[in-house]
């Protein structure tokens, strides 16, 4: 009787555990499907977010006066920047800055070729200087140097890689300069677009001298 009655009892048990394991199953599946549910959306949002973001266009021209670490731009390594404003000629997403709106810029050194983050700052918009070269010929008097970086935005734009070029000019041996900084994402660094961006800097920076720079 024990036997008989033990053996009934291990099968209702078994019987029991049968009936249970399906139910456990529908648990895990429901479990993992809200899981599944919870990670698309997730992605979507994602997508979503990506989507919506857009690159920075257009060139922006800056302005004024640079102090260099020695009084000959041919052996100057490094400037720090005042006076820093808008200049006019941008377009794209640049188009709609007023011409004389003051620049945040931080401190440059440019030989050795120096990464530079918050190069300059200016609504909304931040460079982070990636790489720079010192064009030739360099003079005691004249600076031009070229290179890339990247453009943040405000919230809705991707950071976006562009050219730049920075022309400086100074008179008489003294260490302080006008400079002029143009950035360009609209095209990747070739001779073409660096002689656009030269051009464009020379022609900011003789109409900054004209009407900003001090004797």
């Amino acid at each position: 009787m024990l036997n008989i009655t033990g053996g009934r009892w291990h099968g209702l048990c078994y019987s029991a555990g049968i009936r249970n394991k399906p139910r456990n199953n529908r648990k895990h599946m429901k479990l993992h499907k809200i899981l599944l549910a919870i990670v698309a959306a997730a992605a979507g949002v994602g997508l979503l977010s990506s989507a919506q973001a857009t690159p920075i266009t257009g060139m922006l021209n800056i302005g004024g006066t640079a102090t260099f670490d020695t009084t000959s731009l041919a052996t100057a390594h490094s400037a720090t920047f005042s006076d820093a404003i808008v200049l006019g000629g941008n377009s794209g997403d640049f188009a709609g800055f007023a011409v004389g709106t003051p620049v945040v810029m931080a401190s440059y050194t440019f030989d050795p070729s120096t990464i530079t983050n918050g190069l300059w700052s200016v609504n909304g918009f931040t460079f982070n200087l990636t790489a720079s070269v010192v064009e030739t010929p360099r003079t005691a008097t004249f600076l031009s140097i070229t290179g890339t970086g990247i453009i943040t935005g405000p919230p809705g734009f991707d950071p976006t890689p562009g050219v730049w070029a920075f022309t400086s000019q100074n008179a008489g041996g003294r260490p302080h300069s006008t400079f002029s900084f143009s950035a360009n994402t609209e095209a990747v660094p070739d001779g073409g677009m660096t002689m656009a961006l030269l051009g464009a800097g020379l022609t900011g920076l003789a109409a900054f001298r004209a009407k900003f720079a001090k004797p």
